[in-house]
């Protein structure tokens, strides 16, 4: 596949260095030849210096061969014009990152489509998203719905408050004769495994489950942690995503928004109308403490820094916040999420990555997951043609060893299917896939 990637800055090289792997055609543009220089370094992807909503850069970017066109700069304007002229000139599907909630529409997106834009992202709204949903399952450290939630993938860290510790796969679901669920993926030692029956989960695993909606509270006994509604929330950070999340929240939880930024606070406060304001240095937890910290439900720090994100989650975790939520950049650090003791770390580069992702995969594709420090793809397709895979049980697909069917939706119904279980046309296979089998689980459901 042919992919032109406009802009090589946080997200659009992350998405370079993701589609490398998977051996596509990657063509960078972008103006500043510095990072053009890092990536041609660091990546196996052509780089062209110039300005994006040039028809002559795009034509010799040979767009008009390109079967995806993605624009992720900074300025959403320019993705905007680029996504369009590049349909123009060609390019089979277009996608522009945008900031502004109002191109968000729906009435918004179809006029972009209309004009050649294919997919509208906002890295800052699918964050904030992943935040809300987190908050609503706050006994999890990660939380992701397929089909409104028909089919959950939630995942939490065994320790000595867990019942399961020192339990077998099989004997965690001879505790649960009342609800199907299905272990999907094991991180140990920064090692990813699909346990097994005979499977002994330990002090330090994090175990990813697959359950119905209406199941999944049910799940969180597991956890450890005793299941507790979040109403009273603090969020850190003047940043774009900050706001965007104090906007999402602030008429769900009684939401506390601590800035630096006096200038920034004013305008806030101006467009903000639930949530408390207060200008204060999030480094300081004494301060933070002021403004009532240790009796929150939850910390959620999205400042610039991943370091302060970090310390202060920290802070918080050891002074009784029953659920913090960090945002960092660097990937390294979503790698080891687990073991740093923050309930989650959210990435908004990665969260971006996905949701383009699966424009890329083969099949018909409905979304894209990973799970934080995981190296595996939880992908959704639907079947829209009756064949092999429709007239046989699950277990005569030969399914990649590498590879577990998390979930099928089928209708208004879920299920957690065993391997007698059989697909019909029209229904959603969440499936969970290492590397080395994403490919032959794509030519199966393509």
């Amino acid at each position: 596949m042919k992919i032109v990637i406009a802009g090589s800055g946080s997200v659009g090289f992350h998405l370079a260095e993701l589609l490398t792997k998977e051996n596509q055609d990657i063509i960078l543009i972008d103006t500043d030849e510095d990072v053009l220089l890092h990536a041609s370094t660091h990546l196996d992807v052509l780089t062209i210096k110039g300005d994006i909503t040039s028809v002559g850069i795009l034509k010799n970017a040979n767009v008009e061969k390109a079967n995806l066109f993605i624009a992720v700069t900074t300025s959403e304007t320019t993705n905007l014009l680029s996504a369009i002229l590049a349909k123009q000139l060609g390019a089979k599907t277009t996608i522009a990152r945008v900031d502004n909630p109002e191109y968000l529409a729906k009435e918004q997106k179809e006029k972009f489509l209309n004009l050649g834009v294919d997919k509208l992202i906002s890295p800052q709204r699918l964050a904030a998203q992943e935040i809300e949903r987190l908050l609503r399952r706050s006994s999890f450290t990660d939380v992701f719905e397929f089909e409104d939630g028909k089919i959950a993938i939630v995942g939490f860290t065994i320790d000595n408050s867990s019942s399961i510790m020192g339990k077998s796969m099989n004997q965690m679901d001879m505790l649960t004769p009342d609800f199907d669920f299905r272990g999907i993926a094991l991180l140990r030692n920064h090692r990813t495994l699909i346990p097994k029956g005979d499977t002994i989960l330990r002090q330090g695993d994090h175990l990813y489950v697959a359950a119905q909606k209406h199941c999944v509270d049910k799940v969180s006994r597991f956890a450890g942690k005793q299941l507790k509604p979040v109403k009273k929330v603090m969020i850190i950070g003047d940043t774009p995503l900050a706001y965007r999340t104090a906007q999402l929240l602030e008429n769900k939880y009684r939401v506390s928004f601590i800035v630096k930024n006096k200038e920034r606070a004013k305008r806030f406060i101006e467009s903000l109308s639930n949530a408390l304001v207060s200008v204060a240095d999030y480094g300081n937890i004494e301060l933070l403490q002021e403004e009532g910290l240790h009796d929150m439900d939850a910390f959620i720090a999205l400042t610039k820094n991943s370091e302060t994100n970090i310390i202060t989650s920290l802070m918080a975790e050891e002074g009784g916040v029953y659920k913090t939520i960090a945002a960092v950049d660097n990937t390294i650090y979503t790698h080891i999420s687990q073991n740093i003791g923050i309930d989650t770390m959210i990435n908004k580069k990665l969260i971006a990555a996905n949701n383009i992702f699966r424009f890329v995969r083969k099949g018909t594709i409905k979304a894209i997951a990973s799970l934080h420090g995981v190296d595996a793809e939880l992908i959704e397709f639907e079947i829209l043609r009756s064949n092999r895979i429709t007239s046989h049980a699950i277990r005569e697909l030969h399914l990649p060893e590498k590879s577990i069917i998390a979930g099928v939706v089928r209708g208004e119904e879920s299920f957690i299917p065993n391997g007698d279980f059989q697909l019909q046309l029209k229904d959603k296979i969440i499936v969970f896939a290492q590397p080395e089998a994403i490919h032959k689980v794509e030519e199966i459901f393509k």
